[in-house]
């Protein structure tokens, strides 16, 4: 057997044997406990679209998040979004950093590009991004860089 029928076995093997490791497969969503005061409806949807993924816990789950390694990309993913920013956890989480939501989106620094590259419809154009930012600094606030 050549060394290339080798690595091609090998890899395989490798790639079903990575589909028992549990993590990333558990994708039930805890319960929303409480939401901000949303500005308008239109912030809430906008927010949804391009945010909610990570940053709730209203967290869709594609079928490419069923398949490692990938899975543990996408469940890193929304375990640090919702660590940072969780809009389903308003008031009952110590650290949300809602404040620095508008300033992230603003930035082009959320949502990040690998999510846009598989969730083209959470591509905002030029308005829908204005209204989002300004809905978010009505909502949130806005932290305050110094230099």
């Amino acid at each position: 057997m050549g060394w290339r029928k080798k690595t091609l076995i090998s890899l395989v093997a490798l790639g079903l044997a990575i589909q028992f490791v549990p993590y990333g497969k558990d994708h039930t969503n805890p319960a929303v406990l409480s939401e901000p005061r949303w500005d308008s409806l239109k912030t809430r949807e906008l927010f949804m679209l391009s945010c909610g993924d990570c940053h709730s816990h209203e967290t869709k789950w594609p079928w490419y998040s069923n398949i490692a390694p990938i899975s543990w990309i996408v469940m890193h993913d929304v375990e640090e979004g919702r660590e940072h920013f969780n809009a389903s956890m308003w008031g009952h989480q110590k650290k949300n950093e809602g404040d620095e939501a508008a300033k992230e989106v603003r930035k082009g620094e959320m949502p990040l590009w690998p999510y846009l590259l598989m969730h083209p419809e959470a591509r905002l154009n030029d308005n829908e991004k204005k209204i989002l930012i300004e809905g978010l600094v009505r909502t949130f606030g806005e932290k305050q860089e110094h230099d």
